[in-house]
């Protein structure tokens, strides 16, 4: 979702000690988790064409970028010493990568 829409989408989940919030900035889509003081970010470009960039903030230094949400995923779970299936996903961040 790249509109207004995934306002009314669910925008926070929490799970297993984890809480994930998406966003829009001006510029990009953004999916933050936070678990015990750690952060990792999924971002990707407001149209939601580009590839997802895994920072270690929203404005934090970017880490690596990936084409598929389950390998930007994967790198979040590696940093925040959890399982991929442990993550909590909004609904209106569902759609991201390529």
């Amino acid at each position: 979702m790249t509109d207004d829409a995934a306002v009314d989408e669910e925008t926070e989940a929490t799970a297993n000690g984890i809480t994930a919030r998406y966003s829009l900035t001006d510029s990009e889509r953004v999916l933050e988790f936070e678990r015990d003081g750690t952060r990792a970010v999924v971002a990707q470009n407001r149209d939601g064409y580009a590839m997802l960039k895994v920072r270690t903030g929203v404005d934090g230094d970017e880490l690596e970028r990936y084409y598929g949400f389950d390998m930007a995923l994967d790198h979040v779970a590696e940093r925040l010493g959890v399982r991929e299936h442990d993550l909590p996903i909004p609904d209106a961040s569902a759609d991201m990568g390529m």
